[in-house]
């Protein structure tokens, strides 16, 4: 057993370690400078306290994207130091957020010990390489990320920090290959458990599906499907589930090696930066002449967010959400007791209230946040939840999963197509969208991201927007000076969210315009992105006459999106004449 001791290291602050909505992003060149990721993750430690640390186990890993293997072998030895009794690593540092979220519930080591909290390194969505981003973020002990009196503390100690510990004569662990590691050090024994990165989420899917149905599914020759793994840490887990557990063929699956660049793309499972499961769903700008699966779907970069895409047919993640909760006990078994309440982020549109009011089911309209969801979850008040930004999720863990959206959708897809024996045309996605707005209603919705904004610019034009709201007569005359077709505006305000379970307040989470006819316009400053601000712009009309609920979505939102433009002086402000990414 090898030794070590501990180190204190003399440090000065860093500007900006603020974690935002899902923990601290910037370029990897900012955490490659010295002492800047060891200050974020002694702040982490000290914000944690003592008490909480020592003797603990945690979990460290992530997407795998470029400067993880070195992040955690820095984590590792700092953890060491601080008292930590053993630190678990998924094989080559491949963890899923969703699977650290299931690790940190339901994993048992070896000596039988249980996780108490996580670093996760991802930055989800954004992009990774030498010159992209980097990320890390803590879960606490139920699965879910640090709350904001947790996170709130770590900044805190970001800007007083003086030192922080880190192990001395600790080597390098090799993560590649499974098994323990042990190390003496002045407290006593010190463990590196590297374990299979898939198995226990894997074990967790299938005590909430059905996966026999789902195979029957598969088998079915008219029945074919895509997974675009985007080159994230999902593929690590989609040649497990779709092909060995439910037997798809392996040319189903697409971009599911891992890479630490993403495969030099955008890892974001959208329209725009998903071309080539687009593309072979039937959704591109050109005509391959080959038929289309009949259902394809695609992961961001850490696997918790999904797109779902039926044959030439787009599902939007707020539909999407609502589908699976009007679908859920009848369809997967971990419901089949039934919904204990349902919740969206503010900005995801209200195809889910809808159904939560017709199934008698308790609803709420949370922050964006999956840390938010998971008060709900925790007090039992809410088993499925969704945001727009292609985050869909359950109580199975305290993160949105992207994977178990996939499976969701093929598992309301089984059902469905359940008593077809004879070879008869198959309920695809589309028919079943279909037949969810004839029922509901539809709410046509956009999403416009100004990406890489001058933060002063995006500053002044959210400021802008609250000033209007002082005279709403003002706003409805600019209005019907702009289009005489939209309706006036009834409310606006800024959202402000009490946390039902703890009483918590959240200020300033957005900025809503409420129009008579149930439109709303909301606009809100984005936390995810590593530089410069990000503006995100929701476009959403409800239209219940079932008549209606077929145009083309840009065709029914042209107006509203006229409107939102020239009132909030977008170009004006920002010097963009159109949007980075629509979706």
């Amino acid at each position: 057993m090898g030794m070590f001791s501990v180190c204190r290291v003399e440090t000065t602050p860093f500007d900006g370690q603020k974690p935002g909505t899902s923990g601290l992003r910037k370029k990897v060149k900012v955490f490659k400078q010295r002492h800047y990721l060891e200050n974020f993750v002694q702040a982490t430690f000290n914000a944690l306290g003592a008490d909480k640390v020592r003797g603990a186990t945690l979990v460290v890993s992530g997407d795998g994207r470029y400067y993880s293997k070195e992040a955690i072998q820095i984590i590792i030895k700092m953890s060491a130091a601080n008292g930590v009794r053993r630190v678990w690593v998924g094989q080559n540092g491949l963890l899923s957020t969703p699977a650290v979220s299931c690790v940190i519930r339901d994993r048992v080591g070896h000596d039988g010990s249980k996780a108490n909290g996580s670093f996760i390194l991802t930055a989800s969505h954004n992009p990774g390489g030498p010159h992209e981003d980097f990320g890390i973020k803590y879960n606490m002990e139920n699965g879910g990320p640090a709350p904001e009196s947790v996170t709130n503390k770590i900044y805190e100690n970001t800007t007083s920090i003086s030192e922080y510990l880190i192990a001395e004569g600790l080597p390098d662990v090799d993560i590649s290959v499974t098994g323990v590691s042990s190390f003496g050090g002045p407290e006593g024994q010190f463990d590196v458990d590297v374990f299979d990165s898939a198995t226990d989420y894997v074990k967790l899917m299938k005590s909430i599906f059905d996966f026999q149905s789902i195979q029957k599914l598969i088998s079915n020759p008219k029945f074919s499907f895509c997974y675009d793994a985007l080159h994230g840490v999902a593929g690590a887990y989609a040649n497990r589930i779709f092909v060995e557990e439910l037997g798809a063929q392996g040319s189903s699956l697409l971009n599911c090696v891992p890479k630490e660049d993403f495969g030099g793309g955008h890892p974001d499972p959208n329209l725009t930066y998903a071309k080539e499961l687009v593309a072979r769903m039937g959704l591109g700008n050109t005509d391959s002449g080959v038929e289309p699966p009949e259902f394809g779907a695609a992961a961001d970069g850490d696997a918790d967010r999904n797109m779902v895409l039926g044959k030439r047919f787009f599902v939007t993640p707020s539909d999407s959400v609502a589908i699976i909760a009007a679908n859920a006990v009848e369809s997967i078994p971990y419901f089949s007791g039934g919904l204990k309440g349902v919740a969206r982020s503010m900005p995801t549109s209200a195809a889910l209230d809808v159904v939560a009011k017709n199934l008698n089911l308790k609803f709420f309209e949370v922050p964006t946040g999956w840390k938010f969801f998971g008060n709900l979850m925790d007090a039992g008040m809410c088993s499925v939840c969704g945001e727009e930004s292609f985050g869909t999720g359950s109580d199975h863990i305290r993160e949105k999963d992207g994977i178990w959206a996939v499976l969701a959708w093929l598992s309301i897809l089984a059902y469905k197509n359940k008593d077809n024996h004879n070879g008869d045309q198959l309920v695809s996605v589309e028919d079943i969208v279909r037949q969810h707005w004839a029922t509901y209603g539809r709410h046509y919705y956009t999403r416009y991201d100004y990406e890489n904004v001058d933060a002063s610019a995006a500053k002044d034009l959210m400021d802008h927007l609250v000033q209007l709201q002082s005279n709403l007569d003002e706003v409805n005359t600019i209005i019907s000076g702009i289009r005489s077709d939209v309706s006036n505006v009834v409310n606006a305000d800024e959202f402000e969210y009490k946390d039902p379970v703890d009483g918590s307040i959240s200020k300033h989470q957005g900025i809503r315009y409420l129009f008579a006819d149930g439109s709303r316009l909301v606009f809100r400053l984005s936390g995810t992105g590593s530089e410069g601000a990000t503006i995100r712009l929701y476009i959403e009309q409800y239209e219940k006459d079932s008549s209606k609920t077929g145009r083309e979505s840009a065709d029914a939102l042209a107006p509203l999106v006229e409107v939102a433009l020239n009132l909030s002086k977008m170009e004006a402000f920002t010097g963009r004449s159109v949007p980075t990414v629509i979706t």
